[in-house]
């Protein structure tokens, strides 16, 4: 089996076989972050999201935020459908949390800039 790692710039095309739902023969990883991804996406794939949120008071309309840490691939329109329907209002801080344990995971959903009220 074939796939292309995101880990880095590089974009390793990596072949293995898979062996009773283990990734086995990994070849064509220039680092050892390609052989990890490879093994993780077999198993458990899984994302970091980026997005915003509608904010007022503040200088933008939209706040970035982003998953405190990667949440399972089959998760994503889940935790994107919560995003969606989010408001906040300004001051906001770097890091504050916008969404606690966001559909119904351990992960949340934080944002990634600051924005004072105005």
């Amino acid at each position: 089996m074939n796939l292309t790692c995101i880990v880095c710039p590089n974009g390793c095309q990596i072949e293995y076989d898979l062996v009773e739902g283990k990734a086995i023969n990994i070849k064509g990883n220039k680092c050892p972050r390609g052989f990890a991804y490879t093994e993780n996406e077999v198993t458990a794939p899984s994302r970091m999201i980026t997005s915003t949120v509608q904010i007022s008071n503040a200088l933008y309309r939209r706040l970035p935020v982003i998953t405190s840490k990667p949440i399972p691939k089959g998760k994503i329109f889940e935790v994107m459908s919560e995003i969606e329907k989010c408001s906040v209002q300004a001051p906001i801080k770097i890091n504050q949390v916008i969404i606690n344990k966001v559909a119904g995971t351990d992960v949340d959903i934080i944002a990634s800039r600051s924005l004072d009220k105005i």
